[in-house]
C-alpha cells in the first residue's frame, strides 16, 4: 500500500481494489490526476475524459459491493485509437475520421471492462496503424517518457508511453509488424504479440493488415502481460481468425515453472543480414551470456529464408490495402492524410494482382522457415530493434551500424514474426550508449505463447526488470 499508485502492477492494483483496500474511484482519480499532469510533456492520448474512467471506476465499486468477482477489479487500461472505446472518439489517428465516435466496445475493450478493468483513455498511433513512429497531422507526434526530445516509436507510440510515465500499468495495442514489441523495447517495457488469432478482434476499423494484425499486450513486467493475455484468450466464432484451440488461456499456469531443457537459437542479424548498431548489439550479447551462464543452451544460429526474405519483404501487402481502403479518398482529398501514407496508397496502386499472389506464395515459404527452424530449436532469440529510440522529426535513424538506413531499417527484426503468425514477446535487457532501452526478442512456435511467455518471465529473473523511465520516477 505505500507504493505509489501509479508505479505498481495491475495484480497488486486488483488485489487492493478487490480487498476494499482501495476503491477503484481512488485508483481513478490518481490516475486521471496524472494523465492531467504529464499529458501535456507527452502527448500519449488521443481522447482523454476523466468523465469516463471515473463513471467506469463508480460502476466497478458498485459490482464489487453487489458481490460480483472481478479479477481486474479497478485496474486502468487504455486503448489504442485504432480500437474502440463505446461512446468515445475513434479516429485511426486520421483526419478522415476526425468526427468518428465508436459505436460500440471492441471485444478486447469489451472483454476487460467486463472483468473490472477501467478505461482511461485512447492513446496516440499512426494514421491507420502504418508508420513506425507516432506522428499524425490529426494529433501530432508523441514524445518518450525516457527523453522527450526522442520518439517511442511507432504505431502504439502513444501506448507504452503512457505505461512507461505510469498512467495506467497496462495497455492495449495491435501489432501488424512490430507495433507493440518495438515501441515497448524502446520505451523499457514488455510487450507481446500473440499467435494470430488468440485475442479475438471481429468489430472495428477495417485494418489495412488485417491478416497479419493481432491485438497485443503492453506492461511493465512479463507477470502483467501474461496475466493481460489469459484473460484476453478466448474462442470468438465471430472472427474468422479465433479457432477452438485459443478456449483455454495457459500462459499465467506454466510461467513460474521450471525451464525444461532446451535449444534456444541466438540469431544477431535474424538470418537476413540486417544492419544493427553496435552498442545494441553489445547489450543484447551481454544479455545472452548472463542467459548462458544461469544454464540457458543458446547456440548461434539463423533461420533458413527464402531468397526474398530481407526488410519488410511483404510490406507491399500493407501499401495494396491501403489503396484498396483509401485509394479513392486519396485521389480526391490528399490533404485529409498524412503524406507518408499518401506515399504508400500512390504505390499501392501500382502493384498488380500477379504481384499481390507473389508475395502471399513468399508469406507461405516464410512460414515454413519458422516451421523447420523450431524443428531445430524451442525458441528464437534477436533484436526487436536495431537501434536505441531516435529524435523526433524523422520516420527512422539516418544510420544503423554505420551504414545508410532506410526508414523502415529500424523496424526490420519485427514484421518475419507476423508473416509467419508466431508469437513474439520484446523484453527489456539493458540499455544503449544513450542511456535508452534496449529490448531482447523471444519468439516460439505458432500457438507456443505460454512457452514464449515463461522463457520471457525466467530471463526477467535473470536479467532484471527495466529501470523506471524518469516521469515514473516523478
Amino acid at each position: 500500500m505505500s507504493q505509489e499508485i501509479h508505479r505498481q502492477s495491475a495484480r497488486s492494483l486488483a488485489a487492493q481494489v478487490q480487498a476494499r483496500e482501495r476503491s477503484a474511484v481512488e485508483v481513478a482519480q490518481a490516475m486521471c490526476q496524472r494523465v492531467v499532469r504529464l499529458e501535456p510533456l507527452l502527448n500519449a492520448f488521443a481522447d482523454f475524459d476523466p468523465a469516463v474512467p471515473l463513471a467506469a471506476a463508480a460502476e466497478v465499486d458498485r459490482r464489487l459491493a453487489a458481490g460480483q468477482v472481478l479479477p481486474l477489479a479497478g485496474v486502468p487500461f487504455t486503448v489504442k485509437d485504432n480500437l474502440w472505446l463505446a461512446g468515445r472518439p475513434a479516429t485511426f489517428g486520421s483526419r478522415r475520421f476526425a468526427d468518428f465516435v465508436a459505436p460500440r466496445d471492441s471485444w478486447c475493450v469489451a472483454r476487460l471492462r467486463a472483468l473490472g478493468a477501467v478505461p482511461l483513455g485512447m492513446t496516440n498511433c499512426s494514421e491507420f496503424a502504418c508508420k513506425g513512429i507516432t506522428a499524425t497531422p490529426l494529433h501530432g507526434e508523441t514524445r518518450n517518457p525516457w527523453d522527450l526530445g526522442r520518439t517511442p516509436g511507432g504505431s502504439s507510440g502513444g501506448a507504452v508511453a503512457a505505461v512507461a510515465a505510469g498512467l495506467g500499468p497496462l495497455a492495449l495495442a495491435t501489432d501488424a509488424g512490430g507495433s507493440t514489441r518495438r515501441p515497448a523495447a524502446h520505451t523499457g517495457l514488455v510487450g507481446m504479440k500473440p499467435t494470430l488469432g488468440r485475442v479475438p478482434n471481429p468489430w472495428g476499423f477495417d485494418d489495412p493488415n488485417h491478416l497479419l494484425s493481432v491485438v497485443g499486450q503492453i506492461g511493465r513486467d512479463v507477470e502483467d502481460v501474461a496475466w493481460m493475455l489469459d484473460l484476453l484468450t478466448a474462442w470468438e466464432p465471430a472472427d474468422p481468425l479465433s479457432s477452438p484451440v485459443f478456449g483455454q488461456p495457459d500462459a499465467m499456469a506454466q510461467l513460474r515453472q521450471p525451464l525444461p531443457v532446451g535449444r534456444l537459437a541466438w540469431s544477431p542479424r535474424l538470418g537476413c543480414g540486417l544492419a544493427v548498431d553496435a552498442d545494441v548489439r553489445d547489450t543484447l550479447e551481454r544479455a545472452a551470456q548472463r542467459l548462458q551462464a544461469a544454464g540457458w543452451s543458446i547456440e548461434e544460429a539463423d533461420p533458413v529464408w527464402p531468397a526474398q526474405a530481407r526488410e519488410y519483404p511483404l510490406i507491399a501487402l500493407q501499401q495494396a490495402s491501403l489503396a484498396q481502403l483509401f485509394g479513392e479518398a486519396w485521389r480526391r482529398e490528399p490533404g485529409m492524410f498524412d503524406p507518408d501514407i499518401g506515399a504508400q496508397i500512390e504505390l499501392g496502386l501500382q502493384i498488380s494482382g500477379p504481384r499481390i499472389a507473389e508475395l502471399l506464395r513468399l508469406r507461405e515459404q516464410l512460414h515454413a522457415s519458422f516451421t523447420a527452424l523450431f524443428t531445430r530449436f524451442d525458441a528464437l532469440l534477436c533484436p526487436v530493434s536495431p537501434v536505441e529510440a531516435w529524435p523526433l522529426g524523422s520516420l527512422g535513424p539516418a544510420e544503423i551500424g554505420g551504414l545508410p538506413a532506410g526508414p523502415r531499417g529500424h523496424a526490420a527484426f519485427t514484421p518475419l514474426f507476423n508473416y509467419g503468425s508466431v508469437p513474439a514477446v520484446s523484453l527489456p535487457c539493458g540499455t544503449g550508449r544513450h542511456g535508452l532501452p534496449v529490448g531482447l526478442q523471444i519468439a516460439g512456435p505458432r500457438f507456443a505463447d505460454a512457452r514464449v511467455l515463461q522463457l520471457a518471465w525466467h530471463a526477467e529473473q535473470v536479467l532484471g526488470r527495466s529501470a523506471p523511465s524518469p516521469l515514473l520516477l516523478g
